[in-house]
């Protein structure tokens, strides 16, 4: 699996993944994604691997003193908290350099924070950019559903300007319970690259939400 245009200036979302031999296309595609860990879980499964390795976080961000998960590739670096998994063996599609992730207890749902790189954002199309972005993310992981603004705005990480908005999403089914919570930041890293990060949490709830948006709040670039 690939990203059908790996240079553009968005953050790219990750392309579909190719019919089984069988004959089964979207439809089927569709069938799975019930929750954005459980797509993950099956998504998470071509392309490059994570350049990345395990660092002490001695600030005062949120989960200092958790290990943390430095990505080369990104130029980033955000915190683990406790119960999240990650792996250096585990391949990522070429849309993301590095994951962290929680199951839910029994399986069902769970939370994720991936990173990945882009091309260079000027500052006035941040918004624009992580805006679009995330809704582009949201179609991908539910397709099915919807997505609605919670949150839109300007902030930095380690003083460089990016932008964060927040999606309430549902997979569009009847009866399937909390929608998702979904997050994305675009950090314009210098002239000529820029960063994301990508947390989902399903269900959304109040703590489940926070503790993937705390992740991305740990993050730092790497000089």
């Amino acid at each position: 699996m690939t990203t059908p245009h790996p240079h553009l200036t968005l953050p790219p979302a990750p392309a579909p993944p190719a019919p089984s031999p069988s004959g089964r296309g979207p439809g089927n595609r569709r069938t799975m994604v019930t929750g954005a860990v459980a797509a993950l879980v099956l998504l998470l499964v071509a392309g490059g691997a994570a350049g990345w390795w395990l660092t002490r976080d001695e600030d005062t961000t949120p989960y200092a003193g958790r290990p943390r998960v430095t990505d080369d590739a990104a130029g980033l670096s955000y915190a683990i908290p406790e119960g999240w998994e990650h792996d250096g063996q585990q391949k990522l599609i070429s849309a993301f350099t590095s994951s962290v992730t929680k199951k839910q207890a029994g399986g069902e749902g769970g939370s994720t924070v991936l990173a990945g790189r882009g091309g260079a954002v000027p500052q006035p199309a941040l918004q624009r950019q992580t805006e679009r972005a995330a809704r582009s993310n949201a179609e991908f992981f539910y397709p099915d559903g919807s997505s609605e603004l919670e949150e839109s705005r300007p902030t930095t990480v380690d003083g460089r300007p990016a932008h964060t908005v927040a999606l309430r999403v549902s997979d569009g089914k009847q009866g399937t319970g909390t929608p998702g919570h979904l997050r994305l930041t675009l950090v314009a890293v210098d002239d000529s690259r820029s960063a994301f990060l990508l947390g989902v949490a399903q269900p959304g709830g109040p703590e489940e939400s926070r503790e993937a948006d705390k992740v991305m709040e740990s993050t730092a670039l790497e000089k």
